[in-house]
């Protein structure tokens, strides 16, 4: 990630994720505190390793991360936007045409499996072919890199295409909407 792009989002989440300093203690600055998050979003890293690298205990991870993850969702919906008409399809379809060269693609769409601790009576459901069990994010862009949809916690043993067979974009161009 560029550095420009860093300052970018921090601007957006920064007053949804700082925290005031105490007596007891110094908060985690906004910018550390989106560091970790991104940094486990990217690696899929344990919080295990992520205190090792941070200095920041795992319970402490354990509260950050996901306040971080839910003030970055509200700040960034209005950046995904999923294709409504059939000209903003045709418009995608034209970008890849142009731009890469492959006609009829509307997306490019992948997976990434998101470790997490297996739910209790969960059995071998989330546990997935790297061995460890996970969630499913999986993503479309267009022609410029752009999200176009995502869909997040799919269990991990399913695969790609069954993945994507339980998304509502796959409901959605199975039904001609």
């Amino acid at each position: 990630m560029m550095p420009c792009d860093f300052d970018y989002l921090l601007n957006l989440v920064s007053s949804k994720i700082k925290k005031q300093d105490t007596i007891m203690r110094c908060a985690i600055s906004p910018s550390e505190r989106l560091h970790v998050t991104l940094r486990f979003l990217a690696g899929g890293c344990s919080y295990s390793n992520l205190q090792y690298l941070f200095r920041i205990p795992k319970q402490t991870l354990s509260r950050v991360i996901p306040e971080v993850l839910d003030a970055l969702w509200e700040c960034m919906q209005d950046y995904i936007k999923t294709p409504n008409t059939a000209q903003e399809w045709q418009a995608i379809e034209e970008a890849f045409a142009e731009k890469w060269n492959l006609p009829h693609c509307v997306g490019a769409i992948d997976g990434k499996h998101v470790m997490i601790k297996a739910p209790a009576g969960g059995g071998s459901t989330f546990y997935n072919y790297k061995s460890f069990n996970s969630i499913v994010l999986m993503a479309s862009v267009d022609a410029d890199y752009k999200f176009t949809f995502i869909d997040v916690g799919c269990n991990g043993r399913i695969s790609d295409g069954g993945v994507f067979a339980q998304t509502s974009l796959f409901s959605m161009l199975d039904n001609n909407l």
